[in-house]
C-alpha cells in the first residue's frame, strides 16, 4: 500500500534529480547522463505506458516514449528538436504543494503547484498531475506526468 510519506519521497527524488541534472550541467559534468538515470529511475518507462505531457511541449505535447521524455529534460539526444532542456535551465530548488492525493493500494496520484526556484532566487510556479505506480522492489514510478503554466487571471 503506497502512503503520502513514500508520494511525499518520490516527489522530493524528482526536484533533486531536476536541480541535479541543472548543477551537471552548469558545472559542465555530464548532465545528459543524470538526466537519462533520472528518467529510468523515477518514470515507468518499461513498466507500464507512460502518459508525459511536459509544461513546455508544443508540437510534441506528449511523450510516450522513454527518449522523447529524456529529450525534454535535456534536449541532448534530438527525439524531439523543439526542446530546449527543461532541467538545464539553472534549477537551483524544486519544491511540491500538494493540492490533494488519491491512493488506490499500489496506483496513487498527487496535483498540486511545484515551485521552480531559478539562479537569481525567483520560484515559477507550476501546475502538475502525477501518476504512479510501484516498482517490483515497491519503489513509486511515475506513469502519469501533466505540467501546465497557470492560466493568467482577468
Amino acid at each position: 500500500m503506497i502512503t503520502i510519506a513514500d508520494i511525499e519521497q518520490a516527489q522530493h527524488a524528482w526536484g533533486d534529480g531536476i536541480v541535479a541534472i541543472a548543477a551537471a550541467h552548469r558545472d559542465g559534468g555530464d548532465y545528459a547522463e543524470r538526466a537519462r538515470v533520472h528518467v529510468e529511475t523515477l518514470y515507468a518507462y518499461g513498466l507500464s505506458e507512460v502518459l508525459f505531457k511536459p509544461t513546455l511541449a508544443a508540437v510534441e505535447q506528449f511523450r510516450p516514449t522513454f527518449d522523447e521524455a529524456w529529450s525534454y529534460f535535456t534536449a541532448s539526444n534530438g527525439a524531439c528538436p523543439e526542446d530546449k532542456g527543461f532541467a538545464i535551465k539553472g534549477w537551483t530548488a524544486v519544491r511540491f504543494e500538494n493540492a490533494g492525493v488519491l491512493i488506490h493500494g499500489s496506483t496513487a496520484q498527487a496535483m498540486g503547484n511545484y515551485f521552480f526556484t531559478d539562479p537569481e532566487g525567483n520560484e515559477v510556479k507550476v501546475e502538475y498531475t502525477f501518476g504512479y505506480v510501484q516498482d517490483e522492489s515497491g519503489a513509486l514510478r511515475i506513469n502519469l506526468h501533466h505540467s501546465s503554466m497557470p492560466a493568467e487571471s482577468n
